[in-house]
């Protein structure tokens, strides 16, 4: 087993055992919801001590090892990488994809989560190298407007790293489906990455099945501002500033 380099506090190594828990645990979600077949797949989410304290903290992410089944993925078996995919702590090979999830933390530093599968229904968009269009109030909410595609990447490199930011930057959507690929999504965290994950093979299935039954119709985009504004600002419990004397 590697070891952690001199320095790290112990609210960095806490945080790190939190991760790999987290990690572990939200990987069981994606043959839950039939998002991915044998060992493919991966969730990842960026190590974070807040405050921070020692050195590096924000460098380093927890991601699932290469070819390894899902009922084998405990904390202890995640492994712990830096921000240019090198190992720096576990008993395993990283996973093939930790370059393209290190790339996107390094150059998108608000982001906390990636995941990728070939979820069927996704992936078959993404072979067309077509975009999933707007057409259901519920991607107007979670995705802002049209699922995107990406550009054709090599795996084991940052190519598809690059892909991703190129792709994502400049759009509301956390998901976009790499060509001839599969999907990847992006979130403040990995749970979030992971409900992208869900929502885009549902939305790519529902889109595919309507597509069978005659043509879509639109939805105008001053509405999807509307319902995407009111998705991510009003929808769901919001937090209350209470004080002692009107709690």
């Amino acid at each position: 087993m590697t070891t952690f380099p001199q320095g790290y506090p112990q609210t960095v190594l806490d945080e790190i055992a939190r991760t790999r828990a987290v990690v572990a645990t939200l990987h069981a979600e994606l043959p839950r919801w039939g998002l991915v077949v044998w060992t493919a797949g991966n969730v990842s989410q960026r190590v974070v001590v807040d405050p921070p304290s020692g050195p590096g903290p924000d460098d380093l992410l927890v991601i699932k090892p290469s070819g390894v089944t899902y009922d084998e993925l405990t904390p202890e078996a995640m492994v712990v990488c830096d921000l240019d995919g090198n190992l720096v702590d576990g008993t395993r090979a990283p996973s093939s994809d930790t370059a393209a999830h290190a790339y996107v933390y390094q150059h998108m530093p608000h982001i906390g989560g990636v995941v990728h599968t070939h979820s069927t229904y996704a992936t078959a968009w993404a072979a067309r190298a077509e975009p999933v269009p707007c057409v259901l109030t519920m991607m107007a909410d979670e995705f802002g407007g049209d699922v995107p595609i990406g550009p054709f990447a090599l795996i084991g490199d940052d190519s598809i790293g690059r892909g991703i930011v190129e792709t994502l930057r400049d759009s509301r959507s956390p998901a976009v489906l790499m060509r001839n690929h599969g999907p990847f999504t992006i979130g403040k965290d990995a749970k979030a990455a992971v409900k992208a994950a869900v929502m885009v093979e549902e939305v790519a299935r529902t889109v595919h099945i309507a597509r069978q039954l005659g043509d879509t119709v639109p939805i105008a985009q001053s509405d999807i501002d509307s319902l995407y504004a009111r998705y991510q600002h009003v929808y769901g419990q919001q937090p209350t500033n209470t004080t002692e004397s009107d709690s």
